[in-house]
């Protein structure tokens, strides 16, 4: 089964099609949902789709780590590199590293040079 990611609002769309050339599925939130809609409506939709989320929000972390829940999983992006080109390569190998850790339920944190992941709950 491929890992199936969610992406949030504040990334660029254009990584929907990078992720899946990569053979990842992936789908833009506001090709299905409300731009505007709250990151807990996010959430629940990832959760309820299968999707882990991909974001650079820190908030969905604080939600992960406030409410102790066993998913979605999330992958977020740190640093000020967030468009395909820049840390697109890092993000692809992570993913690939880390994928059975994200269908299990993880948070992947990736920053410019190195990537972690960590099983959720946290």
């Amino acid at each position: 089964m491929t890992l199936a990611l969610l992406i949030d609002v504040n990334l660029s769309p254009e990584w929907a099609e990078v992720l899946t050339d990569a053979g990842f599925q992936a789908v833009h939130w506001s090709a299905v949902g409300d731009p505007s809609a709250p990151d807990e409506d996010i959430m629940a939709w990832a959760l309820a789709n299968g999707c882990a989320v991909f974001s650079h929000d820190l908030d969905f972390s604080t939600m992960l780590a406030l409410t102790h829940a066993a998913g979605p999983s999330l992958i977020q992006l740190r640093g000020p590199k967030v468009l395909p080109e820049q840390i697109g390569a890092l993000l692809i190998q992570a993913l690939k590293r880390f994928e059975a850790d994200l269908k299990a339920g993880a948070l992947l944190l990736i920053e410019p040079g190195r990537s972690r992941a960590r099983l959720l709950p946290l």
